[in-house]
């Protein structure tokens, strides 16, 4: 199976290094500067699951790609994905599978419009990893997984051959037969501590030292209850731990959207937050609804300030 792995940052340089160093056949599509860099340094991961140094990992570049390829596997920020499309569309061929392990679910209706439905997997990531100055790949934690399926749960014969060339990759490949159910129960929670998180400009201990814990719960029950509107309730065992996460005293937890707008970056808001509260018709959701504000008013001012 060919498989183009869009980008070699901390998601698709991690999951493509270990994939390639498993023999798979694996070409990154990146930009001229990292395909330089990668072709200087190669592709260093740093792991507790064991780390890699490949040397001269291969790579092309959009204005190169004109080859069809089995699988495309999608891990760029939600905002990059038109660019993405552009540059990766010559890779879809008639039997081409894309496998995105965006957030939320939105990308997959635009990757439908563009390639039509059938190409499109779905799947969703579990991993903590970053980017240095120097291009090489820190894996944080020990969880490193990629789940996937068809969007209708069935176990086709492209999606078994999938299942079977992600196995034994060196990170966890489940197949699901329920990845939609999964998708959303991923979406529901970074939703909830995205909102919490840029609302309060702060880590989940100091939120709930100050006694504003329940915030946290409200933010978490509006999500689930719009999943629950479009078929996807949430199961006790996941809300509970969301819970937790969301109220625990002294915790140090920070969603990865408020490191992005404390370093001043684009955020996912509009496909994490936006896009969950567009879902919501006329359930009540005002904290959801005020969070949702307070990130365009950031990506408001963030774009005013960039084009002074």
């Amino acid at each position: 199976m060919r498989i183009l792995v869009i980008g070699a940052g901390a998601l698709g340089g991690y999951f493509g290094g270990r994939l390639l160093a498993a023999g798979r056949d694996v070409t990154f599509l990146v930009r001229p500067r990292r395909a330089a860099l990668l072709a200087e340094r190669g592709l260093e991961i740093i792991s507790v699951k064991g780390g890699l140094q490949l040397a001269h990992p291969p790579t092309v570049t959009a204005d190169k790609l004109n080859q069809h390829y089995d699988l495309v596997l999608l891990s760029c920020k939600a905002f990059d994905l038109t660019d993405a499309i552009k540059s990766f569309a010559p890779a879809i061929g008639p039997q081409t599978m894309i496998l995105p392990v965006l957030n939320g679910l939105l990308h997959l209706d635009i990757l439908a419009s563009h390639f039509g439905a059938e190409h499109v997997l779905g799947g969703l990531s579990k991993i903590s990893a970053t980017l240095d100055a120097e291009g090489r790949i820190h894996h944080l934690s020990s969880f490193h997984s990629i789940s996937f399926g068809e969007q209708n749960g069935a176990r086709t014969e492209r999606i078994e051959a999938l299942a079977e060339t992600l196995r034994s990759s060196g990170f966890d490949a489940p197949l699901s037969e329920n990845i939609l159910a999964e998708m959303w129960n991923k979406w529901v929670f970074i939703a909830a501590a995205a909102s919490l998180g840029c609302l309060m400009r702060a880590e989940v201990g100091d939120i709930v030292a100050t006694g504003a814990a329940s915030y946290g719960k409200t933010l978490l029950s509006e999500c689930a209850a719009i999943a629950a509107r479009h078929n996807f309730p949430q199961d006790a065992q996941g809300l509970q731990f969301g819970e937790k996460m969301l109220t625990e005293a002294g915790s140090a937890f920070k969603p990865s959207m408020l490191r992005d707008i404390e370093r001043g970056q684009q955020t996912e808001a509009h496909h994490i937050v936006g896009d969950l509260l567009r879902r919501s018709g006329d359930l009540p959701t005002p904290i959801l609804q005020i969070a949702d504000a307070n990130l365009k008013v950031y990506e408001a001012r963030r774009a005013r300030e960039a084009g002074a």
